[in-house]
């Protein structure tokens, strides 16, 4: 490429993109924790809930560092989520997407800036070429790049993956990201060509993602992809990334080895990494703290102090691209007796009004966390301060309008309206020790005003998988970690996208909403579309789909001793999975 054709289009990805500063708060699903649904493989806008330069994929050999790489050594990673699939068309948890992370190469990849980026391990061969009229984006294929099985990586391997992505059939969690395509065609072996219906500015991110194989895919009924071995047995399951998939011995581990015939020119240092399961942040973290795993992503805030009380030990404590909130369910058959308890806006407004969110940021994230009204972090582009309501903490406020809205003290105590009585289930992840502690919180902020709230833990995968995905629940605890740079949400909150075919597994339904998603994305000046998210930002959270809580942070620790890398390779808590930013270029002291 021509250095004038490579700088349109770098200012074509500008302008698509715009500028945006590191997102913070972690995520328990996208970022260092294994506690949310993550968004499929950067082609979703969001993944529920553990400075190098762009093209900078040298190996730590080659820039300044204190050791000299080794080849071969392992690394034992501690986690407390099993998997559920790490083929590309379907990841949408964090576990699953932490091993994909060692399996699974992306076409483009995302520096610390979330600028996209072409690194060595990179399938794609330079940044795309983005039309003059932002509706066609040329994608060009490294030729030397390959499958495990020895298989070439091509054209037919992108246009099957997003093909299938797109089709509702197949329920697919990156759609969203994807259904504004019109036509992708296979130009040659190498080249794919993109085609939108209109202007959609977030798309360039959805070019993150991983790619699946065609040859071994192509055959497998829509109806039966998910449910096909590839992705969840390790014999039948090919990658193009750096490692192989060995082993997963269901609910104790998972092991990768180095590929000895990986395809790109910078090789993985490390032979063995293994993602060993435990019980719950803290056991894992309490592993770390014996030597039994290198690297934990989601050290429970109780136990910092201990862990930076160990001379072996680093910790990463800055916040990831995550928030957390409570989730309203608004499918009646989701109800025992089909009644939907949060049907009522005001109801909805006096329970954000009745939990003391600030009593969580600082007693149970100790101040590390900070309060969130629309979903938004203040460190993109599209916060606005001031757009969003804000729900101070009152509970005589909240009694008050829950009265207003009809609901009154029955024998009990707890409140009643039209025969029914305000109780309800909040389901959230087992092992997430902060998790638990919010409940409790939120348990006993609504006994304040007679409403009852039945917490219940659920193993994670099980949960993912039963529950949250399919909108099987009356309320959730739950975090998004926003693996995806851009600030469109439609994917979650529009009606467009209920379950299977989406994200929305609240079943929301809010038109104007909806509306407003569709003008963000559909222009590429970023003033336009940043005042179209201000009325997002008033609109959802005077409608309150969610109760917003916080942005937070999960700390990462690892033994210094043990993991090492060159200052270009370090963890990027700003970054969904980016825990194991250039993880490629990794370490281990024997």
């Amino acid at each position: 490429m021509s250095k004038k054709k490579r700088l349109t289009v770098l200012l074509s990805i500008m302008a698509l993109a715009g500028s945006m500063a590191a997102g913070c708060g972690n995520s328990n699903s996208g970022t260092s924790e294994t506690n949310a649904p993550a968004a499929n493989n950067g082609q979703d806008a969001n993944q529920p809930a553990n400075e190098a330069p762009a093209n900078s994929g040298t190996n730590a050999a080659e820039t300044p560092s204190a050791d000299t790489p080794v080849d071969g050594g392992t690394l034992t990673v501690g986690t407390f989520s099993d998997i559920n699939s790490v083929n590309p068309l379907y990841i949408a948890d964090t576990a699953s997407g932490d091993l994909a992370t060692f399996l699974n190469a992306n076409l483009y990849d995302v520096d610390r800036s979330n600028n996209l980026v072409v690194e060595p391990w990179s399938l794609a061969a330079e940044l795309p070429t983005i039309s003059a009229d932002g509706l066609t984006y040329t994608i060009k294929l490294k030729p030397e790049a390959k499958w495990s099985d020895g298989q070439p990586v091509t054209a037919d391997d992108v246009k099957f993956t997003y093909d299938t992505i797109k089709n509702p059939e197949a329920g697919a969690p990156g759609i969203s990201m994807v259904d504004k395509v019109d036509t992708i065609t296979k130009i040659d072996d190498h080249t794919v060509e993109f085609k939108l219906k209109a202007v959609y500015a977030p798309f360039l991110y959805a070019l993150s993602g991983s790619v699946a194989p065609y040859h071994i895919l192509k055959d497998v009924p829509l109806a039966e992809l998910e449910k096909n071995p590839y992705g969840t047995d390790p014999a039948k399951t090919i990658t193009n990334g750096p490692w192989v998939w060995t082993k997963w011995e269901q609910s104790q581990y998972s092991t990768v080895e180095a590929n000895p015939n990986y395809w790109a020119s910078v090789k993985p240092h490390i032979k063995t990494v293994t993602l060993k399961i435990y019980a719950d942040q803290n056991t894992q973290t309490q592993a770390l703290l014996k030597g039994d795993v290198d690297l934990v992503s989601s050290v429970p805030l109780t136990i910092v102090d201990t862990v930076k009380a160990k001379d072996n030990l680093t910790i990463v404590s800055e916040p990831g691209p995550s928030y957390e909130f409570i989730q309203f369910n608004f499918k009646a058959d989701n109800f025992p007796d089909k009644y939907v308890l949060f049907q009522s806006q005001k109801t909805r407004q006096a329970i954000a009004t009745a939990v003391n969110r600030q009593g969580m940021v600082d007693n149970i994230l100790k101040g590390t966390g900070t309060l969130l009204n629309a979903p938004f972090l203040p460190t993109s582009w599209a916060f606005d301060a001031n757009s969003a309501v804000n729900y101070a903490y009152d509970t005589e406020k909240a009694k008050t309008m829950l009265a207003e809205d009809g609901w009154k003290p029955g024998k009990d105590g707890i409140l009643e309206k039209d025969g029914h009585r305000f109780s309800f289930e909040l389901q959230y992840n087992a092992g997430n020790a902060r998790r638990e502690q919010v409940a409790a919180v939120v348990q006993q902020n609504l006994k304040d005003v007679g409403i009852e709230v039945v917490p219940k833990a659920i193993e994670f995968s099980a949960w993912i998988d039963q529950n949250v995905n399919p909108g099987k629940y009356e309320a959730l605890l739950l975090g998004w970690s926003l693996s995806n740079p851009d600030p469109d949400g439609e994917s979650i909150f529009s009606s467009k996208y209920f379950p299977p075919a989406g994200q929305n597994s609240g079943w929301y339904k809010n038109t104007k909403l909806d509306e407003l998603w569709v003008k963000g994305y559909s222009t590429v000046d970023q003033n336009e579309r940043k005042a179209a998210y201000a009325e997002v930002a008033k609109e959802i959270s005077t409608d309150l789909p969610y109760v917003f809580l916080y942005q937070y942070g999960a700390p990462e620790a690892y033994d210094k001793n043990k993991v090492r890398f060159a200052e270009a390779d370090k963890p990027e808590a700003t970054l969904s999975y980016g825990y194991f930013y250039h993880v490629i270029n990794w370490w281990t002291a024997k």
